[in-house]
């Protein structure tokens, strides 16, 4: 697996919160608490667009590959075509935006933050035309698959049908870090501050049960201690591949249906923030970066190192040996 990392003229100058590859190619979306967004074309090595704000940015996604939005920490959502740089207000929070995603199947762009409130938008107008405000806790983590939403609050995950809002309430037990869609079969897996993994598939089966593992502690001063999971994602062309990464800068991947690891990679210079496959699972991006949840981080410039995905490792993982690179 051939890994390099992205040569930025302009260093990220703060902790990054999101990367994301586009739909379609191998541009990579990257929101910083610089309060800049940044496109950055992975093939060419060349950063297409950096469009800077006033807020710290905490969440980023695409609508497609023109036109992405922005969640920040002074409540705003805004828009921004991709060719020109121009960004648009969508709207605001009452408190920090902390998620941002964005439905093709209708047309809306669906945000939540920490005044505990999901508000919809309409992409074509950018008004607001419906609000879930009965949410219990801050939304620590959100994301979209089709037609259900996935919303991390405290220790519990609710899911949504965004046609009719219809839920249903999931309690872990543990304080979510980060949720993220299983693709095939249908379900979602979350990270939490503990150190778990939690996968639960929607439509149960004998051959499709949910379970949870702890990834494997660290040990630091001669003693085991548990690390945050801060982002987990699958490989669109793998069944059952996904990639974890964690507070003390480890990215580990797991074979879900033989339910082992597969190998850990390298520790990376900082925490692992964020991960993203390419649409065809042929790259992953790691984000590293101090994330500020400890006080005793180590602030190391902020880097992404992108990995290219060999044909040994586009193999089923439930055919290989654990193993660690």
């Amino acid at each position: 697996m051939n890994t390099y990392s992205l040569n930025l003229a302009d260093p990220i100058r703060d902790a990054i919160s999101r990367i994301r590859f586009a739909p379609h190619s191998n541009n990579l979306l990257i929101s910083s608490w610089d309060s800049s967004l940044r496109l950055y074309d992975v093939d060419s090595s060349k950063l297409r667009m950096e469009a800077p704000g006033e807020a710290e940015l905490l969440d980023c996604c695409f609508e497609n590959e023109r036109v992405c939005f922005s969640a920040a920490s002074d409540g705003s959502v805004n828009r921004y075509d991709l060719d020109s740089g121009i960004k648009v207000s969508v709207g605001n929070h009452d408190d920090s935006a902390t998620c941002v995603e964005y439905s093709a199947e209708t047309c809306q762009i669906i945000t939540a933050g920490w005044d505990k409130k999901i508000i919809f938008w309409d992409a074509r107008s950018t008004q607001s035309h419906g609000c879930l405000s009965s949410l219990v806790s801050e939304v620590e983590s959100m994301s979209l698959s089709g037609l259900n939403l996935m919303v991390a609050a405290g220790s519990s995950v609710s899911l949504y049908d965004i046609r009719s809002f219809k839920t249903s309430v999931h309690t872990k037990g543990v304080k979510v870090k980060c949720i993220r869609p299983i693709f095939n079969p249908k379900g979602f897996v979350v990270g939490s501050i503990d150190g778990r993994v939690l996968l639960e598939y929607i439509c149960k089966s004998s051959s499709h049960e949910g379970y949870a593992f702890r990834c494997h502690p660290k040990v630091k001063d001669g003693r085991r201690h548990v690390v945050t999971v801060n982002d987990i994602a699958f490989n669109p062309s793998i069944i059952g591949s996904f990639v974890t990464g964690d507070n003390d800068g480890y990215a580990t991947l797991w074979d879900a249906r033989g339910r082992k690891r597969i190998f850990e990679m390298s520790r990376y210079p900082n925490s692992v923030v964020s991960l993203s496959y390419s649409h065809d699972g042929l790259l992953l991006a790691v984000a590293s970066s101090y994330s500020y949840q400890e006080a005793n981080e180590i602030e190391e410039p902020a880097q992404i190192f992108i990995h290219e995905i060999g044909n040994c490792d586009l193999m089923s993982p439930s055919s290989g040996a654990s193993n660690k690179k």
